[in-house]
């Protein structure tokens, strides 16, 4: 057998050598990764979760869209117990807090809660903050936990805990380490993963599995004109619903899907939903309307209502209905009036003093 020149097994460790580098050096890069931090986060879900909600902070903080609401929204900075906050534990959530994620699991007629939030924390000031303004900690497994807890309010309390120092867990369940227990075990999440992994690279979502208490509240919570006993019926058979906002320019690109296993309840539901559409529009081109309503409002629902989509998608054995729009800047506007006008109107009542009242009485 000929022998291999001791240039050519040089040359082969060294290759071997670089590769296993190169290796090490991805695996720990992809582990740091937002996309990997991301995943760690959804992970975290309770098994029997009925909603979760992610936002990624870091992913909106250049957009146009998220300056322009900063620029009219109320900011905490200017509250003196939120400033003094900040001072003690070098926190700003505006300028710290990278990602979020909540999930709500539905026990009944009661639900809890579970928060988890990747940051910039300062672990030991914020903790020595929670120990002046919490009392003393208590241990639930390997973890430090704090009860965030108001006695004078019939609230249940909150538990706060560090799972590392760029990572906190909240939650108002009895137990906060029996609910990190219970997601370890890691049993139905392949249904949430799925969902997940379709919304991959959305800043902004929340996912909702089918559940009786939850369906009541959207019901209620829904407008008048969408109140219909057939439109109802057709959302309660929807067993997932998922809500993602995108920012493009100052625009949010909104999509909403709604999953069943019936092909007849969605193309009912698509159907409905494309009619609802189009009477919007024809309403809103309504010449008497037009007349009687503010051109620039009706103008922010109109580009709404002319950029919005629905459509049915199949996915196998699951079938999807999805509509699509953007929140544009004339109804970041729209709603920003709204918001000023409203406490206005309830000025003149508030002006008006007993002495003002009485005040005809000395002429």
């Amino acid at each position: 057998m000929p022998l291999i020149p001791t240039r050519n097994i040089a040359l082969v460790a060294t290759l071997a050598l670089s590769l296993v580098v190169a290796l090490l050096f991805a695996g720990h890069y992809w582990s740091n990764s937002p996309n990997s931090s991301r995943q760690q986060l959804l992970q975290l879900i309770p098994s029997d979760s009925a909603a979760v909600a992610f936002l990624d902070f870091d992913g909106f903080r250049q957009s146009p869209f998220l300056a322009t609401i900063y620029s009219w929204a109320p900011h905490p900075s200017e509250d003196s117990e939120y400033a003094q906050f900040v001072r003690d534990t070098g926190f700003s959530y505006e300028r710290d807090l990278q990602a979020a994620l909540v999930a709500i699991s539905s026990h009944g007629t009661s639900t809890n809660f579970l928060a988890v939030a990747d940051g910039k924390f300062d672990r030991k000031k914020i903790e020595s903050f929670l120990d002046r303004t919490t009392g003393a900690a208590v241990q639930q497994g390997k973890l430090k936990v704090f009860s965030i807890n108001d006695a004078s309010t019939q609230v249940k309390p909150v538990w706060l805990a560090f799972l590392s120092d760029q990572r906190i867990v909240i939650t108002d369940a009895p137990s906060l380490a029996s609910v990190l227990t219970s997601v370890a075990n890691n049993a139905g999440h392949a249904e949430w993963e799925s969902r997940f992994e379709r919304l991959a690279g959305t800043p902004l979502f929340v996912v909702v599995r089918q559940d009786p208490v939850l369906q009541k509240a959207l019901n209620s919570a829904a407008p008048g004109g969408l109140r219909s006993p057939q439109l109802s019926s057709l959302l309660d058979q929807l067993q997932w619903i998922s809500i993602a906002g995108k920012p493009d320019g100052e625009q949010l690109r909104t999509v909403v899907e709604g999953e069943c296993l019936s092909d007849l309840a969605t193309t009912q539901l698509r159907d409905i939903l494309q009619g609802i559409l189009l009477l919007a529009q024809n309403g809103l081109n309504d010449p008497k309307l037009r007349r009687q309503m503010n051109p620039e409002q009706r103008e922010a629902y109109l580009e709404i209502l002319k950029g919005a989509e629905v459509q049915k998608i199949d996915r196998g054995d699951w079938k999807t209905v999805r509509v699509a729009l953007s929140i544009t800047p004339k109804f970041l506007d729209l709603a920003r009036a709204a918001s000023l006008t409203a406490p206005t109107r309830e000025a003149p009542a508030a002006a008006e003093t007993p002495k003002e009242k009485r005040s005809p009485k000395k002429n």
